[in-house]
């Protein structure tokens, strides 16, 4: 991430997965192309790739024509490998071999979106930072122990670079221009994409919990974050409520008036949310993921899934099965 030359070239390529995010990857192409606009000169070139050559659809359907096969890259390439939907399935042995292979050289290597579970699959983000993007946080932490995953809209960590999704590419790709050319000309990028907030690694990159759930409360904002960090081992509405100084009752209360639901069943939801991510994004086991998500007994659980999602963690997982065998 040392600045370039004045008149040096970098070269920047991208390997698509199958369904990949095309907002993700458009973002990062197009602030490479302005950027050769405002320099007066190609300062960027880059080059599409994927697995088998030929064609890859992005998760809108549409089909994008690669430049090659999964090829033998320059050391001093950025290579940035573009994830979407059903990662696990587009992240295959070939790919992760020649990602292990090429990252020997010490190139720039990165994942926008959901890009990161490729690259932690390979090893390469193991004692690193990383982020991902949020629906996709709980299954990758409970898979990869040896990352330190963040919730910022993008990590640089040396020469591994990840992103949460959508346009935190933007926010990306802004920076390595700065890096390379300064400041002002990453500046001119972002007026030219009517960028008007340019964001760093310490952004985060969910909404806070009041714009999350349309309430400016603090003391219930303040229970809802204990919930979300709380969700293996629960903790009871008594203990929530003495934590910002209620009682029950009244936090009773406060979650009836705003969300119009008890405490107990606003965690319960949040616990099962979790749950569903992991059965959907993992291969954990119904009992594993019962007991990540607080829950002792795997018929409780099983029984609390039914109620709240019309089918059970065992069917969810089979018919998640089925979609990736497609």
């Amino acid at each position: 991430m040392q600045p370039q030359g004045a008149a040096t070239t970098k070269r920047v390529v991208f390997v698509l997965l199958n369904e990949f995010t095309l907002l993700s990857f458009a973002s990062a192409l197009d602030c490479l192309r302005i950027a050769n606009r405002m320099l007066g000169r190609p300062a960027y070139e880059w080059r599409l790739v994927g697995e088998g050559g030929g064609t890859v659809t992005c998760s809108a359907g549409t089909e994008f024509k690669v430049e090659g096969d999964l090829e033998e890259v320059s050391r001093d390439d950025t290579v940035l490998v573009c994830g979407g939907v059903n990662v696990q399935a587009a992240t295959t042995k070939r790919l992760l071999s020649w990602l292990r292979r090429e990252a020997r050289k010490g190139i720039v290597l990165g994942g926008l979106c959901t890009a990161a579970y490729t690259l932690a699959k390979a090893g390469l983000l193991d004692g690193k930072r990383a982020t991902i993007h949020w629906e996709n946080q709980d299954s990758f932490t409970e898979e990869f122990e040896d990352v330190n995953l963040t919730k910022s809209v993008f990590v640089i960590d040396g020469n591994r670079l990840t992103t949460a999704g959508g346009t935190s590419s933007i926010d990306l790709v802004l920076k390595i221009i700065a890096n390379d050319h300064g400041e002002e000309i990453a500046n001119l990028v972002a007026d030219q994409m009517i960028y008007s907030s340019i964001r760093t690694d310490q952004d985060t990159q969910r909404l806070s919990v009041p714009t999350r759930i349309g309430v400016r409360h603090p003391k219930l904002s303040q229970v809802i974050q204990m919930m979300e960090q709380n969700i293996e081992e629960p903790i009871s509405p008594s203990t929530l409520a003495k934590e910002v100084g209620m009682s029950t009752r009244q936090l009773e209360r406060l979650f009836r008036r705003y969300l119009n639901r008890s405490p107990k069943r606003y965690y319960m939801e949040l616990r099962l949310s979790k749950a569903r991510n992991l059965l959907m994004q993992t291969d954990m086991s119904v009992i594993n993921v019962a007991l990540a998500c607080g829950f002792a007994s795997p018929s409780h659980f099983s029984k609390c899934y039914r109620a709240h999602y019309n089918t059970t963690p065992y069917r969810e997982r089979g018919a998640q099965g089925a979609r990736l065998s497609i």
